[in-house]
């Protein structure tokens, strides 16, 4: 491979890599700078700043930055490159700055400036969406080996299967190769560390798979696949921290609306405002969940089963409560306890729990984390009703735990609330 190739693509990585700097100082003039100067003008020069026009700045940078950097972090998981997780993301970074602000007890601040920038922010973006390629579609070219034919018309990605080990000039997002494939011949190999060199990404097959479908395909763990699913210590722990801070901090609005709620369930159908049920957590150690009742006072006297799509043991009451998951807020109570978090598998009662372990390979192993209120499975898959459906949730939890993180945990409320707003998977 000549030295031009290599030349030939740096030159492409720091380009792309210059797009988004200026993309990101442009966005920043646009969202930020300009509606600042619409409401100082020229003061907005002078040094030092007035305690509003500082504070203002300063939040609707933080905002702006935040929202700029998670939308650019959500496109490393798979279906993320809509619209529809635009407008949340915003939504939830200015939210988190004007919450921080009043947390602060701040109030020279301008309203009207951080308004101003949101709308601003939703307008840049949408154009971003559409002016920067509404339909585009990571280019890559798969070397022909092991898994790597699995990706042939992948309708996620522009496939190109190659014939030899040249780019012929050719420019993609990344290289395809099955790295623990034994029939890949060693010119092949010499091919991929030149593209390695020359700063194009070159990912494992089994990556680029888990990225189209979400999922961590059980049938293909092995032993080391199983050691790198061990979540991060660090990251435990601090998200035990942001739990915590989270369901006390929104206290004072979830606790009113349990407790409405818990009333209106009173007096639509006889029995407790709560449900509460054995589930299993982390460690495959058993404890108490505690939901808003959806269902009649005798919904299990049969034993434990599956809501199904129209089950009539779901009150009138029932079937809005679990439609918006206003029956999941009492659970807020587990996370304060340590029993769950706020983002993780969904825990299952202990009688599918056995059953789906002598069903499904590895089943167990979703217990390494705290179930959660909300997790990965639960907003791209929706609700398991049989084995079946719980293999695939599986396979999405496997995915949630491998790729542990906090970007993966911001990504995920945002498809919460948007399928909150959608009632995606509700039954």
């Amino acid at each position: 491979m000549p030295n031009s190739f290599k030349r030939r693509h740096s030159r492409w990585y720091e380009v792309l890599l210059f797009n988004q700097f200026f993309l990101f100082l442009l966005g920043y003039v646009v969202v930020v700078l300009v509606p600042n100067w619409i409401r100082w003008g020229e003061a907005l020069m002078r040094w030092p700043m007035n305690e509003t026009q500082l504070n203002t700045l300063i939040a609707n940078s933080l905002a702006y930055t935040a929202s700029f950097f998670i939308l650019h972090k959500f496109k490393r998981f798979p279906g993320t490159s809509t619209l529809s997780f635009i407008i949340p993301t915003l939504l939830m970074s200015w939210l988190i700055v004007f919450a921080i602000i009043l947390f602060l007890r701040e109030e020279s601040y301008a309203r009207q400036v951080l308004t101003y920038s949101f709308l601003l922010a939703n307008l840049w973006a949408f154009a971003g969406f559409f002016l920067g390629g509404r339909f585009q579609q990571p280019k890559l070219a798969v070397v022909p080996f092991g898994r790597g034919v699995e990706l042939a018309g992948n309708p996620h990605a522009i496939i190109t299967m190659l014939d030899k080990p040249d780019l012929r000039g050719r420019r993609y997002d990344g290289i395809v190769a099955d790295l623990h494939s034994k029939a890949l011949p060693n010119e092949w190999a010499r091919f991929l560390a030149k593209c390695t060199l020359a700063r194009i990404p070159v990912f494992h097959t089994q990556q680029i798979i888990e990225s189209v479908t979400g999922r961590v395909r059980v049938d293909h763990l092995s032993e080391n696949i199983f050691g790198a699913l061990l979540p991060s210590g660090f990251y435990l722990a601090f998200k035990r921290l942001i739990d915590v801070f989270t369901v006390l901090l929104f206290a004072p609005l979830w606790v009113p609306v349990m407790l409405i709620t818990g009333l209106v369930i009173k007096l639509d159908s006889e029995g407790p405002m709560f449900f509460i049920q054995e589930r299993v957590g982390q460690g495959n150690k058993s404890f108490k969940v505690y939901k808003l009742r959806s269902m009649t006072r005798d919904s299990e006297k049969d034993g434990a089963q599956f809501a199904q799509a129209n089950d009539m043991r779901i009150t009138k009451v029932g079937r809005f409560i679990r439609k918006t998951r206003l029956d999941e807020i009492p659970q807020f109570i587990n996370v304060l306890k340590g029993e769950m978090s706020l983002i993780g598998p969904r825990p299952e009662q202990r009688a599918f729990v056995e059953r789906f372990d002598e069903e499904i390979p590895f089943y167990s192993y979703r217990h390494v984390v705290k179930p959660g209120i909300t997790g990965w499975a639960q907003v791209v898959h929706g609700y398991a009703a049989d084995a079946d459906d719980t293999s695939v949730k599986i396979e999405h939890d496997f995915y949630y735990i491998k790729h542990f993180s906090l970007w993966l945990d911001i990504l995920i409320v945002v498809k919460t609330i948007k399928t909150i707003l959608t009632g995606f998977g509700a039954r």
